[in-house]
């Protein structure tokens, strides 16, 4: 098997080459570029190399992600996430390969009660949900794919929601953080053990993809802080709130990102829970010597 993976700067990519390397796969049957090396937003240049590759497996991780500068660039947003999208997907049609395209939560506007299935109606508010919904349309017309819906994503290449939080704890004792935002924190490690095991299978479709129960971003800091025993308050506050302390303009989120994983535990199987993903995941920082102890 031969795998492509795109976007490998980013925290999944980079754990995708990982997970497959820890497997036993050849480095020589991996190809994992950036921008550098492919353009996703270039034809010419991805049907190159996804043809002279030819691989079995393309794992498309590559996307625009800055959710609130996309608010002011959706040309070029949409070039990435849905021209690009179609560029990786007509070149996996070419080459008769698999395509696993990873999705969001902000594809739906969180107003539901209750936890989104896979069919519920999307509804994007953001331009960065409408542009990766509407990469899931181009997926689509591949009859060999895979659509994740993942969220709130943290893995040790690049920025996240925990690295934030313990940087701040080092300079703060006090912190606002929203409460009315609930979703499932998804550790890279965990989602990159089930893609490479769901590209094994011809199990295609969309499925919701996230490490299992439910927090706010409140709860999650609160349990960022406790298990390194750092002494930071959390003060819980709405959105509303957040937004007029901090005087900054964001773009839309979904309140309720209550995704269920009920298909994919029927079809495959549950990732381990949010806060055991946490430990974890604070353990490879640790060994890394990214936590001062």
């Amino acid at each position: 098997m031969k795998y492509l993976i795109t976007g490998y700067n980013g925290q999944l990519g980079y754990d995708i080459k990982r997970e497959l390397i820890s497997r036993g796969v050849n480095e020589t049957s991996i190809l994992a570029v950036d921008k550098d090396e492919m353009d996703i937003t270039n034809r010419k240049q991805v049907f190159n190399v996804v043809k002279e590759f030819n691989p079995d497996v393309i794992f498309h991780c590559a996307a625009w992600t800055a959710v609130d500068k996309a608010e002011d660039m959706k040309d070029l947003v949409n070039e990435v996430n849905v021209i690009g999208t179609k560029n990786i997907t007509d070149a996996s049609i070419e080459t008769d390969s698999k395509i696993l395209y990873m999705s969001t939560d902000y594809v739906y506007d969180g107003t539901k009660d209750g936890i989104y299935v896979e069919t519920d109606n999307v509804n994007p508010k953001s331009v960065y949900g409408e542009t990766k919904f509407l990469g899931e349309e181009e997926v689509r017309r591949n009859p060999k794919h895979y659509i994740t819906r993942i969220s709130w994503v943290f893995g040790i290449n690049g920025n996240n929601f925990i690295k934030t939080m313990l940087k701040l704890s080092e300079k703060l004792n006090e912190l606002n953080v929203v409460d009315d935002q609930i979703g499932s924190p998804t550790y890279t490690v965990d989602l990159s053990h089930l893609l490479v095991d769901m590209a094994n299978t011809d199990k295609y479709g969309t499925y919701h993809v996230t490490n299992d129960n439910y927090c706010s971003w409140a709860e999650f800091a609160e349990y960022i802080f406790k298990i390194n025993k750092k002494n930071v308050k959390v003060n819980k506050v709405s959105t509303e709130q957040y937004l007029e302390i901090t005087g900054t303009k964001q773009a839309y989120r979904p309140r309720n990102s209550k995704l269920s994983k009920e298909k994919l535990e029927s079809n495959f199987y549950k990732l381990p829970t949010w806060e055991d993903a946490t430990e974890r995941y604070c353990e490879e920082l640790k060994e890394k010597t990214l936590i001062k102890r």
